[in-house]
């Protein structure tokens, strides 16, 4: 172990610039214990922050300790106590640390000279590297994550025109020497060399006894320590959330707060460590300092998930790894449902037994460096920065459901290198043989797999959670809590039902959808498996805490539900819910009270996709569920890619109730009902067209269906001379979005002005002669036709029932191009549309939102009856023009994206470039679904020289962007077309005697 007398041992006084990330406290809080120890050794240390002074000084007194107040980065900027606004963080760093960077990094290099800096530390501020650079001054970093990880899933989510921000941070990390790597870690593979260190943690100066005599607590009370910087506004603490006799001790709590008598307020500058020492748990959210003092001092820690906090999975783990974590769900923290969680985390015994002088030893090697001494790692540094970029790749190009949980082999220790439970890539692409045994282990007693490889994969995973089951406890460290929740999720020796529902390609159609429009979709490869198991609530399986409720509330039939892949996406990877809460006395509740309900909890939004479908089937069909219900998800459809990855949730749920139940629902009506989830209980305003291709569609053909609301037309072969791709763009994409909602708003309201614009002409003479308007159209006032004309479009219900001819000739000049919501509302009163409300002071487009549908309708109509042609050049090139006019009437909507139409223009350049035949191979491109970003839809000849041309654009696509686009091809049926699969886990027969 390094001691104090090896720092001391050093006689040259040093001095120390210590930069601070201006994130949360938690990184000031560790640099202390390393900052003491340098201090103690008798350096200088110069701490560059943001914190306040008694962060510090409560810890250190000393003349050799120099703050100075300075920001050099924002962190991430929180939208409240729990969620992170990734737009607004990277917009703030832009405006803290890009545009004034020349001056900083003069300033810096100013300073750093004139305190004659020896070494520069930096946590983890990326222009102190630069800056010492700059001034010819060795520089070292001391994190568990660096701002590059984390602002680039905010770039992929929140907008590329950002993305210099993280190629800049890790340019700026490069010049660092090398990384002292805290638990806990994130890849980083801008930083040249690692050196590990155990944990860094503040030290303890009271004893547990001596803290609670100051409180004036007993030693036989337990205390829970509320470790919850930024407290949800207007949110009261109340003296009913603790178990009868606890008491609370409160971080954080502003003067003005009135507390109940269980609860007590600590100062501002409570010295946290020591408080740790003397509570029985902490409740609070997950951060460095947090983690590892609970670790270090093995104290049981309540927490609460963050969004968009991508640090938190990693230091997560680690917590659940040593058993010293208990997840509580939001809506429980906020609604005071805190008993259960706290009398769990008594239960649990965390078992960290690593390192805790993290602060000793990086002082140590701090020292050595700049005393002049060159360090390198006894890793290899090539093969860590490959394995840390391919995870970050990883992270940022990961399709949710292809990967249920993070790699293994970078999560576990270094020398513990190991496979991934499931590596999707394979197991899709038909690996089928090692899958073969797994499905063995069931006893299929109703469907077909199909053939379908991913179908087998998942079997192979619900395999997989059974034997982890029985397994005991010898691998419990190793699961994730997703795959540690689905194997208790299920009495294997019982029936489970399986549906399957794939996303979809919008071929042509788009957002017209919900104009009335004929659409063409193809359902794509990528598909969501779910699984149903219902059971009488005295059987039911039940997780600690809904135990617990259940034995408060009385029992009753209880919902619980798993998603793999939500640890990628940092979400809640469980939900679970009394029944009950869906009613009313004896009657459903309203589809407005449960969307207030599942809006309660960003982290959880996720689950009124899955729930939603239960509380339809109960106000629609009137279906009863007086049975528990577990229901595991797993998707495979990327999220934010255009290609319905919630219709495909929603269907496969569905289907699986219902087979559950034993409910006959066709494929159109089940579409139907789907789309009320999203609607209705989600809040997302879709049309139909992508729950009836998840549901109707049939592999390698056009789901044909005219939106008025749902009929399907026919199933159009796509000739095999014709082959449809997908790229994504990498800009999220969704139908809650406000550019999506805006535009339909426009169109509906310019279907109410067509509306009364037909009407007035009808009713402006007394005879029912038509205005001078309708004279330039028809020369013959009396034609009785004209007439019938005006009187269908004074009845208009779809917009799409509008021919194109009749549109321009009569009503475009009306439209304005666009209007205030107020204006509209005052003339017209409502735009008849049961999913959206006008913002009266919004501007909403009309001219363009309405003529698209218009138009698109025709447009798919044409390109319907071109498929079904004889085969020739003229054939494609009208079926690729018909494409490209689709993609720029989104654009004329408000709803292109650079994006995607980068992606047009790289399908254009090689449509129109010389080729040796002189035939381009692809043929047209457009936007897809909702707009706004998501995927691009390519047409082409199905043939090798149009694949290569697609990884082209992929390649250079990346090199212009930085994203690699995911790529879809090949088809699947369609849920009706799957049916379910019914199936129990085989007993040994060795068993049964």
């Amino acid at each position: 172990m390094v001691g104090v007398s090896h720092l001391a041992g050093n006689k040259r006084r040093l001095v120390f610039a210590y930069y601070i990330t201006g994130h949360g406290f938690g990184h000031a809080t560790r640099v202390v214990d390393v900052v003491r120890h340098l201090v103690a050794a008798g350096h200088d240390v110069h701490v560059v922050t943001g914190a306040p002074d008694f962060v510090f000084t409560s810890d250190i007194q000393s003349p050799n300790l120099h703050i100075r107040k300075v920001l050099l980065d924002c962190g991430a900027v929180q939208a409240d106590a729990l969620t992170v606004d990734r737009l607004a963080s990277l917009e703030k760093y832009s405006q803290t640390a890009v545009v004034p960077r020349a001056s900083i990094l003069a300033t810096e290099v100013e300073w750093l000279n004139s305190i004659k800096a020896d070494l520069v530390v930096s946590d983890v501020v990326p222009v102190a590297c630069r800056a010492a650079a700059d001034a010819g001054i060795r520089s070292v970093c001391v994190t568990n994550f660096s701002w590059d990880f984390i602002y680039a899933e905010y770039v992929m989510a929140a907008g590329l025109n950002h993305r210099s921000i993280v190629w800049q941070i890790a340019e700026d990390y490069s010049h660092c020497e090398f990384l002292l790597r805290l638990p806990g870690y994130c890849p980083m593979p801008a930083f040249r060399d690692v050196i590990d260190v155990p944990l860094v943690v503040r030290r303890i100066h009271k004893s547990r006894s001596e803290v609670r005599k100051e409180l004036g607590i007993a030693e036989d009370v337990k205390v829970v320590i509320f470790n919850f910087g930024g407290q949800p506004a207007g949110w009261k603490l109340r003296e009913e959330w603790l178990p009868a006799g606890w008491l609370c001790l409160v971080c954080g709590a502003s003067d003005s707060q009135i507390l109940p008598p269980n609860f007590i307020r600590l100062p501002k500058d409570a010295y946290t460590p020591d408080l740790i020492a003397a509570s029985d748990c902490m409740l609070g959210k997950i951060g460095y300092g947090t983690v590892s003092e609970a670790l270090a001092y093995k104290l049981p820690f309540v927490f609460v998930r963050r969004d968009y906090f991508n640090e938190e999975p990693f230091l997560r783990n680690m917590l659940e790894y040593y058993h010293g974590g208990v997840e509580m769900i939001r809506r429980d923290l906020l609604v005071g449902h805190w008993k259960p969680y706290l009398e769990r985390a008594l239960k649990i015994s965390p078992c960290y037994e690593g390192g805790i002088n993290g602060g000793e030893v990086a002082a140590l090697i701090l020292q050595e460096t700049a005393a002049g001494k060159n360090y390198s790692s006894d890793k290899l540094s090539g093969a860590r920065r490959l394995r840390d970029a391919i995870v970050l790749g990883y992270q940022l190009q990961r399709a949710p459901g292809r990967d249920i949980c993070i790699p293994d082999w970078y999560l576990l220790a270094e020398n513990e290198v190991g496979l991934r439970p499931a590596v999707a890539e394979n197991e899709i692409t038909g690996n089928i043989s090692l899958v073969e045994a797994h499905i063995e282990d069931f006893e299929i007693l109703h469907g077909d797999l199909h053939g379908l490889p991913d179908t087998m994969a998942f079997l192979k995973s619900l395999s997989s959670l059974h034997f982890e089951t029985d397994s005991g406890k010898g691998t419990e460290k190793r699961l994730m809590r997703e795959r540690a929740a689905a194997a208790a999720l299920f009495d294997w020796e019982e029936e489970i039902y399986i549906a399957r529902a794939p996303g979809r390609l919008d071929v042509m159609g788009g957002i017209a959808d919900y104009s009335g429009s004929l659409v063409l979709q193809m359902p794509i490869r990528e598909a969501c498996h779910v699984a149903v198991q219902t059971n009488h609530p005295s059987k039911h399986k039940l997780w600690k805490h809904a135990e617990a409720r259940q034995q408060a509330t009385g029992q009753g039939p209880i919902l619980q539900i798993v998603s793999f892949g939500s640890e990628l996406s940092n979400r809640a990877p469980t939900f679970d819910m009394d029944l009950s809460d869906f009613l009313d006395g004896d009657k459903p509740i309203s589809y407005e009270e449960a969307f207030k309900y599942f809006s309660q909890d960003p982290s959880q939004k996720w689950a009124s996709y899955v729930a939603g479908t239960i509380l339809v089937l109960m106000i629609e069909l009137g279906v009863r569920f007086t049975e528990s219900i577990s229901i595991l998800v797993s998707s495979a459809v990327p999220e934010g890619k255009g290609v319905s990855s919630s219709a495909s949730v929603e269907v496969a749920t569905m289907s699986a109730i219902a087979a559950a139940y034993g409910l006959n629902i066709d494929s159109r009506k089940l579409a139907i009902l789907c789309q009320k989830v999203e609607n209705r209980v989600v809040g997302a305003p879709c049309g139909v067209m992508d729950q009836m291709a998840s549901a109707c569609g049939e592999a390698n053909k056009l789901l044909a269906m005219v939106c008025q609301p749902a009929e399907v037309k026919e199933l159009v072969n796509i000739p095999t001379h014709i082959r449809f791709w997908g790229i994504d763009s990498g800009i999220r994409h969704s139908v809650g979005g406000t550019d999506y909602g805006s535009v339909r708003i426009g169109a509906f309201m310019g279907r109410k002005m067509i509306k009364s614009a037909a009407n007035a002409l009808l009713s402006q003479s007394p005879n029912n002669t038509p205005s001078q308007e309708v004279d330039e159209v028809n020369s013959d006032e009396n034609d009785e036709s004209e007439m019938n004309l005006f009187e269908a479009e004074a009845e208009l219900d779809y917009l799409c029932n509008l021919t194109t001819h009749r549109f321009e000739a009569v009503y475009a000049k009306q439209l304005p191009e666009s209007i205030l919501g107020e204006a509209f509302l005052n003339k017209y009163i409502d735009h008849n549309d049961t999913v959206t409300t006008i913002d009266p002071n919004r501007n909403y487009a009309v001219k363009a939102p309405a003529k698209h549908p218009v138009y698109e309708d025709f447009r798919v109509k044409a390109f319907k009856a071109l498929l079904t042609a004889a085969t020739t050049d003229e054939q494609l090139s009208a079926l690729g023009e018909l494409m490209y006019q689709c993609h720029y009437s989104y654009s004329d909507c408000g709803l292109g994206s650079d994006g995607t139409d980068r992606l047009v223009k790289l399908v254009q350049e090689i449509q129109h470039r010389p080729s040796r035949d002189g035939q381009p191979s692809l043929l047209g491109a457009k936007i897809t679904g909702g707009g706004s970003g998501g995927t691009v839809c390519v047409i082409g000849r199905n043939c090798l020289r149009s694949s290569e041309e697609i990884l082209e654009i992929q390649r250079r696509y990346k090199a212009a962007t930085g994203h690699l686009p995911f790529i879809f091809e090949g088809s699947s049926p369609g849920a009706g077309k799957f049916g379910y699969l019914k199936i129990r886990r085989k007993i040994d027969s060795s068993l049964k005697n």
